[in-house]
């Protein structure tokens, strides 16, 4: 059995209480960073026709109007739409550190964090039921953030990603994109035990 690190799974639950505005904050700026932002509306400098009036000025008992590209016309220019832009909110590297900290010991505390060796897929032929009920037996959560690591041409651990990847209450991510949003999106996390010494490696070794 590995102990987890008590500087990544280590905060109490009154200091997970406490940054709760911190993991709101970094949830956010991960949705927002998330959208395209390639909306776009047509002004009426884009819109087709309008070459000339639709109308003679008098004697219609209408308002007078200049082109068909006004906004009020059918088929007219947008005032003030959407236009292409980018949603990305700058967070602090130590804040986004600190609350993936706060979500990974949420996890921890509730007893909802799993370390594995594998999942005893053998001659790396992938099958989703096989995995699934490895799965099963580790955790019966609704809901599940698995951690792996990349396979680097490893047979066994390919077959256990494609067998991953096919089950529904399944988020399968490798260890260098681990964040909060994912942890808090799911009921339990599952680590490998390669993914475990990466995330640790990268997340507590890799600042001191």
């Amino acid at each position: 059995m590995v102990a987890l690190n008590k500087e990544l799974f280590g905060a109490s639950a009154e200091e997970v209480q406490k940054a709760v505005p911190t993991i709101h904050q970094v949830v956010i700026a991960q949705m927002a960073a998330a959208r395209q932002g390639t909306h776009k509306t047509k002004t009426r400098s884009e819109v087709s026709g309008g070459g000339r009036k639709p109308f003679k000025q008098k004697g219609t008992g209408r308002a007078r109007q200049g082109s068909t590209r006004a906004p009020q016309m059918t088929g007219g220019g947008v005032v003030h739409g959407p236009v292409p832009h980018d949603y990305v909110q700058k967070t602090p590297k130590k804040m986004k550190q600190l609350a993936l900290k706060m979500a990974l010991s949420d996890r921890a505390n509730a007893g909802k964090v799993f370390i594995v060796d594998d999942f005893g897929i053998a001659g790396g032929k992938p099958s989703t039921k096989f995995v699934l009920n490895a799965l099963n037996n580790i955790t019966d959560a609704k809901s599940v953030l698995v951690v792996v690591s990349h396979p680097n041409d490893d047979e066994v651990k390919m077959a256990e990603i494609l067998s991953l990847r096919n089950i529904e209450k399944v988020t399968l991510i490798f260890a260098s994109n681990i964040n909060t949003y994912d942890v808090l999106l799911n009921e339990a996390v599952v680590f490998t035990k390669s993914a475990y010494d990466e995330v640790v490696d990268a997340k507590v070794k890799g600042k001191k």
